[in-house]
């Protein structure tokens, strides 16, 4: 029996057992006894299975073949499938299965707080529902074409009287924070000139969780009930206002507070979340039961002082060029940009504390543009991820009456 031929029995295999496992997922039991019994037929399917005594060496080489030779989605399906069969066979394949900033591709759900890949921009492209006030973000390099491609993530948009929330989720059909989907939201304030990133899982060690609106005070400690996490701010975004009302593009300033500025120099080095962290109550800091007024706007402009962004990686966007001919603004996109609009944007590093800029300070790190109606392109690359990345995209469509 060939190689080849034991691959596609596998990819069979578990193909029929994931069908069958969607066909008693979904039928007309009750919730608890469809669990049950979804449950117990896997484990019976896996038992039967002729891979489940299969030599370590001789299963790591056919997972390491089929990782291969499906590297796009949706045949990468096969490569989460294998991962979730059972423990032994999920550490494999974290082992396999490099980052995006090594391999290129999106592949579990931990890829999307990944940086990407250094070399090349990953392409994706988002969808605005108006009538939810919902984005959805796509893995997919045809934009124009019928098929949505790799769903990612989304992010609803939701409206208070000071400020306007973007809750972003791995579901796209429950956004809310209550769901164990939430990954992070991003906040701005009155004017929608300032916003806050805020990540559901800290990014480092150091990482200082803060109070919102969906907290409660519980014994001293901070509990929220059905989420899974807390609020960790990772960067500040600020668009400068435009008081005489000038004509030009927007002019923008992105503070990445978890990223240091030498991850764009050679050989530099960005945070890199490896799983998702389960909640632990005890981790989270305890917070007084009243703070003074004057400290309401501190969480929005904190990452926005002068000599608090020393060391951090700081993203400007790039300055169009005036054209004589068209009588407007331009920035080269290489052909993902198809229509003009004041959200279209490229981001680059910014110089370090006054120092000459160099070619790395040159590279786009993150492009934004419009290419048809409610459909944008969205392209990133290292040292920013692509949850980073969608979040900095959706500050582009909040109203901005200061900035325009």
């Amino acid at each position: 029996m060939s190689f080849k031929s034991i691959l596609q029995d596998m990819k069979d295999e578990f193909g029929s057992i994931s069908r069958k496992g969607f066909d008693v997922k979904f039928g007309m039991k009750s919730r608890s006894h469809r669990v049950v019994q979804d449950t117990s037929f896997r484990i019976d399917a896996l038992k039967q299975s002729c891979w489940a005594n299969m030599p370590p060496e001789l299963l790591r080489d056919v997972l390491m073949r089929i990782e291969a030779s499906d590297d796009t989605w949706p045949p990468r399906k096969n490569v989460v499938a294998c991962a979730g069969v059972c423990k032994n066979w999920r550490e494999i394949m974290k082992e396999i299965v490099k980052s995006p900033e090594v391999s290129g591709k999106l592949t579990f759900p931990i890829s999307l707080k990944q940086p990407g890949p250094r070399d090349s921009l990953l392409q994706c492209y988002i969808k605005r529902s108006r009538s939810n006030q919902t984005y959805y973000l796509f893995l997919g390099l045809n934009q124009a074409s019928t098929d949505d491609g790799k769903f990612l993530l989304a992010a609803r948009k939701c409206r208070r009287p000071t400020c306007t929330d973007y809750i972003i989720s791995l579901n796209s059909e429950d956004v809310s924070k209550g769901n164990s989907a939430f990954v992070g939201k991003l906040r701005s304030n009155f004017l929608g000139t300032k916003f806050t990133i805020y990540d559901a899982q800290p990014t480092n060690t150091g990482a200082k969780v803060t109070k919102c609106h969906s907290t409660r005070l519980v014994n001293m400690k901070q509990v929220s009930p059905r989420v899974p996490a807390g609020n960790y701010p990772v960067a500040h975004i600020a668009y400068e206002l435009n008081v005489l009302g000038s004509r030009g593009p927007r002019r923008m300033q992105c503070v990445m507070d978890s990223i240091p500025a030498r991850a764009v120099e050679p050989g530099g080095v960005a945070p890199t979340q490896t799983e998702f962290v389960s909640s632990n109550l005890d981790s989270i800091p305890s917070l007084p039961f009243f703070r003074s007024k004057s400290g309401r706007g501190e969480s929005v402009q904190s990452g926005l002082q002068s000599g608090q962004n020393e060391g951090m990686l700081v993203l400007r966007n790039k300055a169009p060029r005036w054209h004589e001919q068209l009588q407007c603004w331009c920035l080269n996109f290489n052909g993902r940009v198809t229509v003009a609009s004041v959200k279209n944007f490229q981001l680059v590093a910014s110089p370090e504390n006054g120092v000459a800029a160099g070619p790395e300070h040159e590279n786009v790190i993150l492009q934004f543009g419009k290419v048809g109606k409610d459909v944008f392109t969205m392209d990133y690359q290292y040292p920013i991820s692509a949850f980073q990345a969608f979040a900095i995209c959706l500050s582009s469509f909040d109203t901005k009456i200061a900035c325009e």
